[in-house]
């Protein structure tokens, strides 16, 4: 990796510079495509990504062929967990939910640096336990939530996770990701844009009030994005 600057991604924003420093030899950038598969389900890391600009979905899956997204991986963190908690592998497929630029890294030399930097290891560990906390509030909020509360908190995920106030999906695709019908899908936007807190159109989901987004969905959303706060501050400063 070329550039002298610190990249959009809070893992390696915050790192020490002699850390800094060591990994960015180790890094390349690439831009991927909404549906590019990063990882299968069950196979070995290759590679592990930092986002800089874009959305990766991990998924769940059942032998049907369906799946439900378990979390979402913006520039707050990367993907790759599995590569240095020994496992090597995991039951999540990794997918590009909204595409953008990445920074790429051998899964190897993750391990190698985590097992001799004591600044990155603090920072994917905090990491690991705020995604768990993500994926465990999901599964809570599918299960025990509506429908409009389950879109309204993966759109302000979402939105926590890019630069954009607009997010190009279609209400196919959302309820393909939350495991739902279209049609809860539709009746929620419907009922959001009647609230006027989006606009759809075509794909296009445009947020108009953010506030009143966050006030209308249910304590799932705070509680996740809470974990994340506290867990990943400005570690630079620590």
């Amino acid at each position: 990796m070329d550039t002298l600057t610190r990249p959009a991604n809070t893992i390696l924003s915050c790192l020490p510079e002699a850390d800094w420093q060591r990994l960015r030899p180790l890094l390349s950038l690439v831009n991927l495509p909404s549906g590019q598969s990063l990882h299968e389900a069950g196979s070995r890391f290759q590679h592990v990504y930092f986002p800089l600009l874009g959305i990766v979905a991990l998924h769940g899956l059942v032998e049907n062929g369906d799946s439900s997204v378990l979390s979402l991986v913006g520039h707050e963190g990367f993907v790759g967990v599995s590569s240095f908690m020994g496992g090597q592998s995991t039951t999540s497929h990794a997918t590009v939910l909204l595409a953008g630029t990445f920074l790429r890294m051998r899964a190897v030399d993750l391990l190698q640096e985590f097992e001799h930097s004591t600044p990155l290891l603090h920072v994917l560990l905090r990491y690991t336990q705020a995604l768990i906390t993500q994926m465990a509030q999901t599964s809570v909020c599918n299960r025990h939530h509506t429908v409009e509360n389950a879109f309204s908190r993966f759109l302000l995920l979402c939105l926590d996770r890019t630069a954009d106030k607009e997010l190009l999906l279609t209400h196919d695709k959302v309820a393909t990701l939350l495991g739902v019908r279209r049609v809860g899908v539709s009746e929620a936007a419907k009922r959001l844009e009647r609230l006027g807190l989006i606009r759809y159109s075509r794909g296009h989901i445009q947020l108009l009030d953010r506030t009143g987004l966050e006030l209308s969905t249910c304590e799932c959303y705070k509680v996740i994005k809470t974990e994340y706060d506290r867990l990943l501050p400005n570690l630079m400063a620590q």
